[in-house]
This record gives structure tokens, C-alpha cells and sequence, in this order.
């Protein structure tokens, strides 16, 4: 067998495009500014968690929406019967929509005709509003499903252009302001590391207008408004001139007490209104009303014609400042509620790629390392794979525009052990058909044809765990996910195709006759025909699994599970400060905030402190109101503290994390039983799924034993086990579908022994390799990813353990029960190659080496 030109040309091609985009990545800024613009120029964007910044996804207040929008229809439905001639005796208002109250049951269907315009089409076939008879003197308007759907995304739509023009207030440079769900803002600012004043931007609506004073004791039309001193004011809903009018807002001071002032003026158009609004009501008070609130209600003493004002109102320099943005930024159309917050200090992002990088050389040192132990020279082949796995997925994301964050270095360091899995798989393979005395050239051919199925499927599975984490997971997570995918996929590229071209290659220029993979010292950890009896330590297998299983269980229930905030809300502030020995004093100052239950603990150095409150009663605003309490107080004790890392998640979007995380698993795990029960049978399925049931019980039983934070980083773990963990039973299982269909008349007891037998060596390779790849992360990794890595690293442990000891005795007996009622495990091969061979050195088998 030759290789094509064609397509080692095409190798070359894409590995030659991949190295170009790659590239970017290593060379200095000031080598890319000179970088020639035809060529990729481009880095990988790195996240938050690695640059420092802040992060803040926002949601349109749904309630407030409908409530306007029904004041607002209320409005115009006066407006049009008075226009009509329609008398009423009353209009109500609630989120559903408007009830009309008329004065004569004789004029309902008056009112109905004339309130029909008020509806409008939505698509091609329904309306926003069901206008409708209400008794006999009645007519409700109510919204409909389409229409407020139609309103939320059109206030998400105006949102995400006034953030934007906001956002420029502030002058941050590179940020992401992207719709996120149906109803959802996530804004992501790098180099942002105090998010206060983002929040006050984004939080409010910034909705100014003026309106007149009513009579309280004439109720109907008006609401009660009250101002920062808690004075209240009979406010009339119709708005005389909306701030819609403004043409420019900026901060200053008053002339004469020096108080820091907002300087507005109006358009020609609000110029003229408004002189008009004060000439004609010469006396009486009008109210400026920003978000809600009254800033101030004097009486009108004479015509303003300027087209100019000025608001006061007991403002500091940067409240000042922060209204005159919002108000030159316009208004947002409904009100924005801060649910998750996060910040990351650049000095920590800085620590973390550093971490990150040395556990990524690690792992690929250590990796390195372990194949050329393992397989001499043709383990530097390996080599060369998996050193262009690394830069593909780096080129890849790059292509694809993908942010880098530290789970993503972990989906990378993680993907260079998988990626490990093809080219041990192929090695054996190829051992075993040398072993049988093909030529050097004949072994290769078969031997990456063998074992391209088994390699296939494995991969299959771990992508479909990928696939759901990056499907339920966010920001980071997805990260971690896309390098993964990315890993997964490209190693299918260098390990069967890349691999199988240069080994081609370097058989048919050293034109060797026989392929010898050998270890570099002459050792393998596992001699070739080995014949340990597995099933006769099955009842011993079980049971251990047994124990373990209850006292996982039992640790799940007490100590139970250590949540994080991403799954029970809360805060969690990392400070940076001079941390004494005894943190009574800390501890007594937060505690009397009057909080709930504060935690604090030294991580990483003792120079730093995290604390962690619990979730605050309420909505999302009262989450982000104990933040800047919890901030206060921790710089009373001491001044000079920085806040290295903040994460607030409001109830909410906590249950909804929990929600997604279980889900995801649940799902992994149902998509593996039907791909192996299509690949395979039902009894390798059913086999398959209680093993990895009871590999996730033991990896919580890891997470409840270690006491480590259960996060959305912890269900990344989990998810990639459940991918892992189906890989190493795959192969198994492939070797024992092989060997049944071959083997027909053998003992299944036997059969599973001996396929146990054949893949141990891939097995505990591949096992080692992945452990190997992990440990770097568990050891220099930090506690960003202590949670994935520790729980990995014992998750890579117990799949190994369980494929032998547990999915094959429940296979056996599922066999066993199978046969008894006179079926075989595997209808007779029809691979067109014919019936396999009894491996040499296998049990049956006439004697000789496997």
C-alpha cells in the first residue's frame, strides 16, 4: 500500500493553514503590527478568568414590561373613547393587560369598534391584544402569548443598543455585549475589574419625563411617586413631555451653592413643548421623574423658553456624571435586573495563565515522556501527533474566533491524554498483526483498519458528553467544552490519518520487512499473553463496588455535597490583604452585617482570603446590594485589601444551573445506552449504563469526601467521566463483539477473559496517559480548577477499575441469562474479511505469543 500524493499534499495543506493561524498566538504584539494583513493575524481571545474584568448578564424585568405597557395602553384607550364620545366610569390596569369600565352598557360595542384599533398583527395570523366583551358594561384588552414575546424581544433588541452606546461612556475597550436566551444581556467588559459603576449604567432605566401634579383626592389617572427623602407626590401618569426630547445632558455645579448638578436641553421640537407646558401652567408644580422617582417637583414661576434646565438633588461628583451618561445614552425601555455578576482582577487572570501554561507543559511533558517509554521511536511518532493536536485546536480556535479560558487549558491539557487513546490503540493493533507475521507495510494497513472502528466509537462517546456540556453549560464551561470538541475531532485527523502517513512512509524508506513496536527498555508493564483469570474475582469485584456505592451514598448525605454559588446563589469574594493568623476580627465585623452565615477560609497563599455568604432573601438586586456592603466593610478592617475575584449569583439563575447540570448528565448518560445498544446489543448497553451509574456515585463520593466546591466546573468533571468512561468500555467491548463473532462456540466466560486479556495493555496505558495528563492540572492548576482536576484524576481510576471488575461480570451474567433462554450474544460475522482468527496467546487459542 502506497500513500496517495494527493492526500499527503492535503495533510500538508492543512497543516501548513493550521500552523498559520496558529502563529499569531506565539509571536510578540510588535511582530504583529508589522503582520501582514492577507495573513491571519489574530490571536485567541483569552477569557475573562485569564485578563481580569467583569461579567454581568442582565434580564429584562418581564413584570415591569407588562406593567408599562398596560399603563401606556391605558392611556391611549382614554385617549380614544374621549376622542370617541365614549363615557367611562373607570380604567384598570394590571400585567395582563386593561379592563375598560364604561358608564352605559349601551355603548360596549361603540367601545369595542373604537378600541379595535389598538391591536396590531403579529406575523401573519394573530394580533397582540384580545380585545373582548367584559359582562354587560365591560372590555378587557389583554396581551397575548405573541405579542408579549414580540415586546420582550423588542425591549431586548433597544437594550442591547443603548448598553452599547453606555458601554462607550465608560470607554472600555473590546467588550461583548451579546443577547443571551429569550430575555438575557450578557455583557463582558475586560479590564474592568470593579463592576459598580457598570451596574449603576446597566441597572437603570434611565426613563426621565415631566409630568403635572394631580389632586390625590381625584385618584383615577394619577400614582403616588416619592423621592430620595421619601416625600410623595400625586403624579399624573399621562407625560406631559417625555426625555425622549433631550438633546444633550452633562454634569456640573450649581453656581451658587456649588452642589454638583445634571445641565440638560432639549431638542427644537421639546424646546417648544416645553415652553409651552410652562407658560400654560404658570404656578403649579411639575415633577421630573427619572426611573419611578421624583429627583425634584418645583412650581412653575414663569415660561422657560431656553429649552434648557437643571436637575439637582443632592448628587456626589460621580452620581452626577453616571445620570448625565445615561441620559445622553437614551432610555432603556424596560428595566434590566443584574442576575449573575463575576469579576476577575487582572493580578489573578495573570496567575492563572501562568498556572495553566505550567500545567500544560506538564502534561504534555509527562504525556511525551510515557509513549517514547513506552514505544521507542515509533512512540516519537505519537509524539509529533499529538504536538500537532495542540496546535490545530489552538489554530482551530482561532478560526472559529473561541475564547480561551481556563477550563478550555484544561479541555486542551485533558484532549492531549484522549488524543493519547487512538495511537496506543493503533500500536497494539498493529504489535498484534505484526505478531501473526504480516509484513511490515500488510501490519500497518490492518492495523489501523482494525482498530479505526474501535476508535471511532470512542470518540463518538466522549463528543456526545461534549456536545450536551456545551449545550447546558455557559461561559467558561462552554470554553472547556469547545477545546474538547475541538481536541476530539483533530485527533481523529492526526492519530488515523497523519500517524498512518508517516509510518507508511518511514516502513517503505527504511523498506522494513517486519514492523517491531517495542518498548525503549525492553519492558512492557503488561508481557504479551497474559492470562489473568478476570470473572473469577467478580463476586470480589461486586462487592467491593457495593461497599464503596453505600458509602458514597451515605457521604452524599452527610457531609453532603459542598455547592457552590453557581448552584445555591450567593457571593464569594477572593481578597487580596494582610491576612492575620486569627480571623476573629474579619469574622466578627461580617458577621454583624446581618448577612446570614459567612464562611471564610485562607486559600492558595495566606495572603489571601475567600468569603462566602449565603444567598440573600429576595430578588437578584438584593444579591448585588450585600456585595458592596461585604466590600465596605472587609476595606474597614483593612484599607489597602483588593478584591481579586467577586462572583454573585442571584437565586435564579442558581436554580436554573442546577436544573441544566442534572439534566446534562441524565441526558450523557441516555445518549450513551442507545449509541452502544446500536452499536453493540442491549446487554452491552445495559452493562455500559450501570457501570458508569456507579462510576458518577463514587466521583461524588470524591466531591463529598474532599469536601471541594460543587460547581459548574464539578459537572464539566462529571461530564467528561461519563465520555471517558463509556471510551474505556468501547474498546473493551469492541475486542469482545470481535471475538464472539469469531469464537462462536467458546464459553462467553471465556471469551470476556481473554478480550480483557488482549486490550489490558491499551487499557492501562491509556489510563496512565490520562492520569498523567491530569495531574499537572490537580497539582499546579490552583483552585480554579481543583474541582475538576482532583475529582478527574480519581474519575480516571475508577473507569479503569470498573471496566474490569464491573462491566464484565454484569455482562456475563446478562450472557448467561441470555443463553439459558437459547439466544447467542452475536448473530455469525459478516465483515467481509470473513470470520477473525483465535489471537495467538489467547486462551483456546493453539499457543504461541498475542
Amino acid at each position: 500500500m502506497k500513500n496517495s500524493p494527493y492526500l499527503v499534499t492535503t495533510y500538508l495543506a492543512v497543516i501548513l493553514v493550521a500552523l498559520l493561524f496558529a502563529l499569531p498566538n506565539v509571536l510578540p504584539a510588535s511582530v504583529l503590527e508589522r503582520w501582514p494583513d492577507a495573513l491571519p493575524n489574530k490571536p485567541v481571545a483569552l477569557g475573562l478568568d485569564l485578563r481580569g474584568g467583569s461579567h454581568l448578564v442582565l434580564e429584562v424585568d418581564g413584570s415591569e414590561l407588562r406593567r408599562e405597557r398596560s399603563r401606556t395602553l391605558a392611556d391611549e384607550a382614554r385617549r380614544m373613547l374621549r376622542e370617541a364620545d365614549t363615557p367611562w366610569r373607570g380604567v384598570e390596569t394590571s400585567e395582563r393587560g386593561v379592563v375598560v369600565l364604561l358608564r352605559s352598557a349601551a355603548q360596549q360595542q361603540r367601545a369595542l369598534d373604537v378600541l379595535a384599533a389598538l391591536s396590531n398583527p403579529v406575523g401573519a395570523a394573530r394580533k397582540d391584544l384580545d380585545i373582548t366583551p367584559r359582562g354587560e358594561d365591560g372590555i378587557e384588552l389583554v396581551f397575548t402569548a405573541e405579542g408579549q414575546h414580540q415586546s420582550i424581544t423588542r425591549a431586548v433588541e433597544q437594550s442591547l443598543e443603548v448598553i452599547r452606546q453606555r458601554v462607550d461612556q465608560v470607554g472600555v475597550s473590546e467588550p461583548t455585549i451579546q443577547r443571551v436566551g429569550a430575555d438575557r444581556i450578557l455583557v463582558q467588559l475586560p479590564g474592568l475589574q470593579d463592576p459598580a459603576q457598570l451596574r449603576a449604567l446597566l441597572g437603570s432605566t434611565a426613563k426621565m419625563s415631566f409630568h403635572m401634579l394631580g389632586d390625590s383626592s381625584s385618584p383615577d389617572g394619577i400614582r403616588t411617586l416619592q423621592d430620595s427623602e421619601g416625600n410623595s407626590y400625586p403624579v399624573r401618569n399621562s407625560v406631559a413631555l417625555s426625555g425622549d426630547r433631550l438633546s444633550d445632558a452633562s454634569a456640573g455645579f450649581d453656581q451658587q451653592t456649588r452642589e454638583p448638578v445634571v445641565n440638560f436641553r432639549f431638542d427644537r421640537a421639546g424646546a417648544r413643548e416645553f415652553a409651552a407646558i410652562t407658560e400654560a401652567n404658570v404656578g403649579r408644580p411639575f415633577a421630573i421623574v427619572l426611573d419611578g422617582k421624583v429627583l425634584s417637583a418645583p412650581v412653575i414661576r414663569e415660561p422657560i423658553t431656553g429649552g434648557s434646565g437643571q436637575i439637582s438633588g443632592n448628587f456626589s461628583v460621580q452620581e452626577a456624571g453616571t445620570l448625565s451618561a445615561l441620559l445622553r445614552a437614551g432610555a432603556l425601555p424596560a428595566k434590566l435586573t443584574v442576575i449573575e455578576e463575576r469579576s476577575v482582577g487582572a493580578d489573578l487572570g495573570s496567575d492563572v495563565i501562568q498556572k495553566g501554561i505550567y500545567a500544560g507543559i506538564g502534561a504534555f511533558v509527562l504525556v511525551f515522556l510515557f509513549m517514547f517509554v513506552l514505544y521507542g521511536g515509533w512512540g516519537l511518532v505519537a509524539n509529533v501527533a499529538l504536538a500537532l493536536n495542540v496546535v490545530l485546536t489552538i489554530a482551530g480556535m482561532s478560526m472559529l474566533g473561541a475564547t480561551l479560558t481556563l477550563p478550555g487549558i484544561a479541555g486542551i491539557v485533558l484532549g492531549i491524554g484522549l488524543a493519547v487513546d487512538a495511537n496506543v490503540l493503533i500500536n497494539e493493533r498493529i504489535r498484534e498483526e505484526t505478531l501473526k507475521g504480516k509484513a511490515a507495510v500488510t501490519a500497518i494497513d490492518a492495523g489501523f483498519r482494525r482498530a479505526y472502528a474501535t476508535v471511532m466509537d470512542s470518540n463518538v462517546t466522549a463528543l456526545i458528553a461534549t456536545v450536551l456540556l456545551f449545550w447546558f453549560g455557559s461561559g467558561p464551561v462552554r470554553g472547556f467544552a469547545i477545546t474538547m470538541a475541538l481536541g476530539i475531532v483533530i485527533s481523529m485527523f492526526t492519530a488515523v490519518s497523519v500517524v498512518k502517513v508517516m509510518m507508511l512512509s518511514i516502513a517503505r524508506r527504511r523498506r522494513l520487512k517486519t514492523i517491531e513496536i517495542r518498548p525503549l527498555f525492553g519492558f512492557r508493564p503488561v508481557p504479551d499473553g497474559t492470562r489473568f483469570d478476570f470473572m473469577k474475582a467478580r463476586f470480589a469485584g461486586l462487592g467491593v463496588a457495593a461497599v464503596l456505592v453505600a458509602a458514597s451514598l451515605f457521604l452524599l448525605f452527610k457531609p453532603g455535597l459542598n455547592f457552590g454559588i453557581d448552584f445555591r446563589g450567593g457571593i464569594q469574594m477572593e481578597v487580596s490583604a494582610g491576612i492575620p493568623d486569627d480571623l476573629s476580627r474579619y469574622r466578627t465585623q461580617l458577621d454583624g452585617l446581618g448577612l446570614g452565615e459567612v464562611s471564610l477560609q485562607t486559600v492558595g497563599s495566606e495572603d489571601r482570603l475567600l468569603v462566602r455568604v449565603e444567598r440573600q432573601p429576595g430578588g437578584e438586586a438584593q444579591q448585588t446590594a450585600a456585595v458592596e456592603r461585604l466590600k465596605a466593610a472587609v476595606l474597614e478592617i483593612d484599607p489597602s485589601a483588593s478584591f481579586e475575584r467577586t462572583e454573585v449569583v442571584g437565586p435564579k439563575v442558581s436554580g436554573e444551573l442546577a436544573q441544566a447540570g442534572v439534566i446534562a448528565v441524565i441526558l450523557a448518560s441516555l445518549a450513551m445506552l442507545v449509541y452502544i445498544w446500536v452499536r453493540f446489543e442491549w446487554p452491552f448497553a445495559v452493562g455500559a449504563i450501570l457501570t458508569l451509574v456507579l462510576d458518577v456515585v463514587l466521583t461524588l463520593g470524591v466531591f463529598a469526601i474532599t469536601g471541594l466546591d460543587f460547581s459548574l466546573t464539578a459537572i464539566a468533571a462529571l461530564l467528561t467521566l461519563v465520555g471517558y468512561s463509556v471510551n474505556d468500555k468501547v474498546v473493551v467491548y469492541d475486542r469482545m463483539r470481535e471475538n464472539l463473532r469469531s469464537l462462536r462456540k467458546q464459553p462467553l466466560r471465556e471469551v470476556i477473559d481473554m478480550s480483557i486479556n488482549q486490550t489490558l495493555t491499551r487499557s492501562l496505558y491509556t489510563s496512565v496517559t490520562a492520569f498523567l495528563a491530569v495531574l499537572p492540572l490537580a497539582v499546579w492548576g490552583g483552585s480554579a480548577v481543583a474541582s475538576f482536576a482532583v475529582p478527574m484524576a480519581a474519575g480516571i481510576i475508577i473507569a479503569a477499575c470498573s471496566s474490569v471488575f464491573i462491566a464484565a461480570p454484569i455482562l456475563l451474567f446478562l450472557g448467561d441469562w441470555r443463553s439459558r433462554r437459547g439466544r447467542s450474544m452475536f448473530a455469525p460475522d459478516t465483515e467481509a474479511d470473513g470470520p477473525l482468527p483465535v489471537p495467538a496467546g489467547a486462551p483456546g487459542s493453539p499457543g504461541g505469543v498475542a
